[in-house]
C-alpha cells in the first residue's frame, strides 16, 4: 500500500472509517486528520465527531439504545430547577389527601389504597416515572435506529460497503442514542410540568402510587386565584381516584400500555425526509435534528391500523378520565370553588395537556381524549340509573368495561344494567340476534349432514347379521352349548 505521502484525501478519509467502525479508540492518526483539509472537511471538527461516535459505539448496549443517557438527560433538566419538599408543604399535602381518602370513599366503592400518597420532587417524579416511558418509546426507538441502518446500506456505494460493513451497529447506536436523549429531554420537561401522578392521564407510576409534586402545584396555582387549601383538595382527590382505579382494574394497567405500543409498533420512518435532513446536517450543529426528532417530521401519516389502533385508545382514556371526573365532581361538592378548579383542569386539558405534547413527539400519538365530556355524562347516566356500587362493579373485568357504542348510546348500557340487577333477561341486540343465526345455521348445516348418516344405521340395524342367522342353528335352545365338532 502506499505511504502517507501517495494517498488521496479520498484515501485518508476511508482509512480513518476502517478505524471508526473497527472500533479501535485512539488508532486515530492526527497527520491523517490533517490531510483531510484537501476534501474541504475540518479535521478538527472531524476528530471530534469520529472520537465522539467511536466513544458510543464502543460503550453501546446490546440493543443500540443507551436508557441511562436518557436518564441522565431528563434528570438534568428537572433537577436544574428542582426545589426540594419543605415540612410545610409535606404536612399541607398530607392534610389534604387525608381528606380527599374520606371524601372519596363516599363517592366510589373502589376500596382505599394500601400505601400512603407521597410528595415527590421533579427529580424523584422522573426516577418513579422513566421506566414506563421507556417502555412506551421503545418501539419507535427501535423504528428510527433500524431506518437508519436501512438508510446506510441503501446510500453507500458498493466499492465502499466491505469498508463499512461494521457501520449497521453503529448507525443503530447512534440512531437509539439519539432518541434516547429526546426521550429524557420530553420526560424532563414534562417533569416540570406535572401537578400529580396521574396528570398525564396514563398509569406512569408504580402501581397504587399517588403522588403531587409540590413546586409545580404552587406553580399551577399561583395566578388562579383559589385557595391552596381547596385546590390541593381537588387535586389530591383527582389523584386518588386515579391511583385507586388502576390498582382495583389490575388488568387496566397493562390494558393501556398495550394500546399504547401497539400504536407505536406501527410506526414506520420517513425515508424521504430522513435522507433530506442527512443530506444537509452539519454535525457541528445539532439543532436540526434534534428539532426533528421533536416535532415528529421523521413520523409519516398514520396507517389504517393506526387509526383503529388510536380510536380503541382514545376511547378507553375517555372512560377512564370520565370515570375520575365524575367521582372526583360528587367527592368535591363540598368545596365552594370546586366549579372554578374543574373549568381549570378541562381548559388545560383542551388546550393539549403535558401528556399529549410528551406522546405527540415522542410516537406520533394525539393522547386528547376528545370524547371525555361523552364518557362522563355516560358515568353520570349509569350512576343515575343502578348506583355506585353496580357502576364501579363494570370496571372488575375487561369484559364488562363499557365500549365505544356505550358512550354512544348510555340507554342501552343502562337498560342492561338494569335488567341484570332485577334478574331479568337482558335486551335483545344485533349481537345477540347474529348470534342466534349462526347457531341456527350450524344446526341445520348438522341436521343435513347427519340425515344420510341416521338413514345408513337404520338399514344396517334391519339386516340380520351373521350372528342372528346362526344363532339358533348352532345351539339347541335347550342345554349349553358344547365344543363344536371339528
Amino acid at each position: 500500500m502506499a505511504d502517507g505521502e501517495d494517498r488521496s484525501p479520498e484515501d485518508e478519509f476511508q482509512e480513518l472509517m476502517r478505524q471508526l467502525f473497527g472500533g479501535q479508540p485512539g488508532a486515530i492518526d492526527p497527520e491523517q486528520l490533517a490531510r483531510l483539509s484537501g476534501m474541504g472537511i475540518d479535521p478538527a471538527m472531524m476528530q471530534q465527531v469520529m472520537q465522539h461516535l467511536q466513544g458510543a459505539f464502543a460503550s453501546a448496549p446490546a440493543e443500540g439504545i443507551s436508557w441511562d443517557l436518557a436518564k441522565r438527560q431528563a434528570l438534568h433538566i428537572a433537577n436544574q430547577d428542582g426545589l426540594g419538599i419543605t415540612t410545610g408543604d409535606r404536612a399541607d399535602l398530607g392534610d389534604a389527601f387525608a381528606l380527599a381518602t374520606l371524601w372519596l370513599s363516599e363517592a366510589t366503592t373502589i376500596p382505599e389504597l394500601t400505601q400512603p400518597p407521597r410528595t415527590l420532587t421533579r427529580g424523584g417524579w422522573v426516577e418513579a416515572t422513566l421506566p414506563v416511558w421507556q417502555e412506551l418509546a421503545e418501539p419507535v426507538a427501535l423504528s428510527i435506529a433500524d431506518a437508519l441502518t436501512a438508510a446506510l446500506d441503501q446510500q453507500v456505494p458498493e466499492e465502499m460497503r466491505a469498508m463499512v460493513q461494521g457501520a449497521g451497529r453503529l448507525m443503530r447506536t447512534v440512531g437509539g442514542s439519539l432518541f434516547a436523549a429526546q426521550l429524557g429531554a420530553v420526560v424532563g420537561r414534562l417533569s416540570t410540568e406535572v401537578v400529580s401522578g396521574g396528570d398525564v392521564g396514563l398509569p406512569v407510576m408504580p402501581a397504587g402510587d399517588a403522588a403531587i409534586l409540590p413546586q409545580n402545584f404552587a406553580d399551577f396555582g399561583r395566578d388562579l386565584g383559589i385557595a391552596d387549601d381547596q385546590l390541593a383538595l381537588y387535586l389530591a382527590t383527582r389523584e386518588l381516584a386515579h391511583a385507586r382505579l388502576f390498582r382495583h382494574a389490575k388488568w387496566l394497567r397493562l390494558h393501556v400500555i398495550s394500546q399504547v405500543t401497539e400504536f407505536a409498533r406501527g410506526i414506520h420512518v420517513d425515508t424521504d425526509a430522513l435522507e433530506d435532513l442527512a443530506s444537509r446536517f452539519d454535525p457541528s450543529q445539532p439543532d436540526e435534528l434534534r428539532q426533528a426528532l421533536e416535532s415528529g417530521v421523521l413520523l409519516p401519516q398514520r396507517s389504517e391500523a393506526q387509526t383503529a389502533a388510536l380510536a380503541r385508545l382514545e376511547n378507553l382514556l375517555a372512560l377512564i378520565e370520565g370515570w375520575v371526573d365524575v367521582v372526583t365532581e360528587t367527592a368535591t361538592s363540598r368545596l365552594p370553588e370546586a366549579f372554578r378548579i374543574t373549568e381549570v383542569v378541562r381548559r388545560r386539558r383542551a388546550v393539549g395537556g403535558p401528556a399529549e405534547q410528551a406522546l405527540g413527539s415522542l410516537v406520533g400519538l394525539e393522547m386528547r381524549p376528545r370524547r371525555l365530556r361523552e364518557a362522563a355524562a355516560m358515568w353520570r347516566a349509569v350512576t343515575d340509573a343502578v348506583g355506585v356500587s353496580a357502576r364501579d362493579a363494570l370496571w372488575d373485568y375487561p369484559d364488562l368495561m363499557p365500549g365505544s357504542e356505550d358512550i354512544d348510546d348510555p340507554a342501552a348500557l343502562v337498560a342492561r344494567l338494569q335488567a341484570r340487577a332485577r334478574g331479568d333477561q337482558a335486551p335483545r341486540d344485533e349481537m345477540d340476534d347474529a348470534l342466534e343465526a349462526l347457531l341456527n345455521e350450524a344446526a341445520a348445516d348438522a341436521g343435513d349432514g347427519n340425515g344420510a348418516t341416521d338413514a345408513a344405521t337404520d338399514g344396517a340395524d334391519d339386516a340380520p347379521t351373521d350372528g342372528d342367522r346362526g344363532a339358533d342353528d348352532a345351539q339347541p335352545d335347550d342345554g349349553p352349548a358344547g365344543p363344536r365338532p371339528v
